[in-house]
């Protein structure tokens, strides 16, 4: 498998893009936005996560982060994406979701094609991870995260979307806390 857009090293940061299959909007209820939320900060609480811009979209989550303490950005990837499957295939199940046969279906189905036994596919295999090069390129990329819901006009202001670290860079009230970078 390719490395060019994997996060293989040590104490370096990326920007980091993960996908549901099929591009699902999965993160348009609370509970599963929620679900992320808490194992990002596991991962900052456990796993030497350091998360400076966020955004969780409907079908993907942008992050501009960094490993530390030895831990290894590609496992950190690994492990939340193993957790988060299964947290949010839980949440289908137990909690109202007009949505669960087809979605539930979806991801058996994703699974058709993987040669090791697996019921549920929730996520794209891979993530895309671009290294943090320049102060340029961080900021370009800061504003991309925040950006992304004014683009998808779900707000008019980027810190007026709640799972999105322009909110923390406004000096709101945010679930998740970041290490703000001054860059700008």
């Amino acid at each position: 498998m390719s490395t060019k857009y994997k996060a293989i090293t040590t104490e370096e940061a990326y920007f980091i893009t993960i996908t549901t299959v099929g591009w699902i909007d999965v993160f348009t209820r609370l509970n599963q936005k929620h679900a992320i939320i808490n194992a990002l900060q596991y991962c900052q609480q456990n796993k030497g996560l350091e998360i400076y811009a966020y955004v969780i979209m409907s079908s993907h989550i942008h992050l501009l982060c960094k490993a530390t303490n030895g831990f290894v950005m590609s496992d950190v990837i690994r492990d939340f994406k193993k957790f988060t499957s299964k947290k949010i295939i839980q949440t289908c199940v137990d909690e109202p979701e007009s949505r669960r046969e087809w979605m539930l279906a979806y991801f058996q189905k994703a699974c058709n094609h993987l040669k090791r036994e697996q019921h549920y596919k929730v996520w794209q295999d891979g993530y895309h991870a671009e290294i943090i090069y320049s102060n340029s390129f961080i900021k370009q990329k800061i504003e991309y995260i925040h950006n992304n819901p004014v683009k998808d006009k779900i707000v008019s202001l980027p810190e007026d979307y709640y799972f999105s670290s322009a909110r923390n860079y406004a000096g709101l009230v945010n679930d998740l806390e970041v290490i703000l970078l001054n860059l700008f």
